[in-house]
């Protein structure tokens, strides 16, 4: 028998069932979620001050 059948997987799918986990578990992959849009709002910040840099050595 597959030892890893019975395990929820480790990260989140966007429409995976949910209808299985349980509260803990959906509790931790919504952390899962906060920690990745964390993520993502730090590359978006940092592309934005990249931009504002480079536009700023193109301003006379």
């Amino acid at each position: 028998m597959d030892e890893d059948a019975g395990k929820a997987p480790k990260t989140h799918e966007v429409g995976m069932m949910l209808d299985t986990m349980s509260v803990e578990e959906l509790t931790h992959r919504i952390g899962l979620l906060e920690a990745e849009i964390g993520r993502l709002r730090a590359a978006i910040a940092a592309r934005d001050q990249t931009r504002q840099a480079a536009e700023s050595v193109f301003k006379f």
